[in-house]
């Protein structure tokens, strides 16, 4: 027999009710049954499922909230306080996540539980990050010095030409070598440059749909035109906070990344999803709360997957497998897509043979 206690003295005196608490936790939280059926879900809860609250009260935890391969025991049938970090769950309607998983008995009310789950771990994961000022103060000494090594670049070049014209060609196979390694180091500089600025990005309310398709055309014809390009779009897709350039700029680097890791592969293909996920939120600039990201874009190809050992790393400068890569184009997708408040990641499926970018980016605004 459950007998009903007084509300504190603090609710009785016009504070929020026990509701408007539950709605304003900052976590994911169900309320359990002792028949393990869900009594209760926050919005946090919604999100994170990709299910409305209707659907989720009444389902079996275990059902809904269905733990990875390898869990060491059944964690919903017991009453102790249980603290479970960095466990692999499959929530609601979502890919399996990483998250804390953290359930407490209701006191005086046997079988009764509260589940919150953490989203922590997947945030780790992504890496989203405000600039500090330490690496404000090494940005600008970047921009200076690559602005100081270009003008000298410049004036090599044109002694070089300089030299060959006077040599009647005798010379061009060198001042032609000379004349390539300036061109090589320059346009190095002027990626290295991109990463320098840390001006506001403009953004606004816009169709990404036409953006992906230049981006896409322009591989066609170019780096990708001996891969299959498939495009899969979800028709209902809203509009995304986004800069046009940049989100094109993305998808090429993606797209390039792509096409030479199929290199070697017997019949490539690259395919560009889109869709609508709940889930995943950013806190806003300054404090001025969360932001969710619910437009995805998925660039997934066959190829043979990023090496174990560079994974945690995959989007740091200069980090590459490539013999001849420079290890720039992923670090700037990174900064890009930070620059339009959203994040990336990079997923592997063995038993499918495919790797996964997924960028996830704001609903438009403005």
């Amino acid at each position: 027999m459950v007998i009903a206690s007084s509300p504190p003295q603090w609710m009785q005196q016009d504070g929020p009710a026990l509701s408007e608490l539950m709605t304003a936790l900052p976590v994911a939280t169900l309320v359990v049954r002792p028949d393990n059926s869900i009594a209760e879900a926050n919005m946090r809860a919604e999100i994170l499922l990709n299910m409305g609250r209707a659907a989720i009260v009444g389902s079996d935890i275990s059902r809904t909230v269905r733990m990875g391969t390898g869990a060491p025991f059944d964690i919903w049938h017991g009453n102790k306080p249980i603290a479970a970090y960095d466990v692999k769950i499959h929530a609601g309607r979502t890919a399996e996540m990483e998250v804390d998983l953290l359930i407490a008995p209701i006191v005086d009310h046997e079988g009764w539980r509260i589940v919150s789950i953490h989203s922590q771990s997947q945030a780790r994961k992504i890496g989203h990050y405000a600039t500090s000022g330490g690496a404000r103060s090494a940005m600008g000494a970047a921009a200076i010095l690559a602005h100081e090594i270009k003008n000298p670049l410049s004036g090599i070049r044109g002694a070089a030409q300089l030299i060959e014209s006077g040599n009647e060609g005798r010379d061009s196979a060198l001042t032609q070598l000379i004349c390539n390694e300036v061109d090589r180091i320059a346009a190095l500089i002027d990626r290295m440059q991109d990463f320098t600025s840390d001006r506001l990005l403009e953004c606004r309310r816009g169709n990404i749909y036409p953006l992906l398709d230049r981006a896409t055309q322009i591989a066609r014809a170019g780096f990708a035109e001996k891969i299959e390009i498939i495009k899969q779009y979800d028709p209902s897709l809203p509009f995304a906070q986004i800069n046009d350039d940049v989100l094109v700029q993305i998808m090429l680097n993606l797209l390039k990344n792509a096409a030479e890791a199929l290199e070697h592969v017997d019949r490539p293909w690259i395919r560009v999803e889109t869709a609508f996920r709940h889930g995943v939120s950013v806190v806003v600039e300054g404090g001025k709360g969360s932001a969710a990201l619910p437009i995805e874009i998925l660039v997934v190809d066959n190829g043979p997957g990023v090496p174990d050992h560079i994974l945690d790393h995959l989007f740091n400068p200069f980090v590459t497998s490539k013999r001849d890569g420079q290890g720039l184009g992923l670090a700037l997708v990174d900064k890009l897509v930070r620059d339009m408040n959203g994040i990336v990641q990079y997923s592997r499926n063995r038993e499918a043979g495919e790797s996964t970018f997924r960028i996830l980016l704001p609903m438009g605004t403005t």
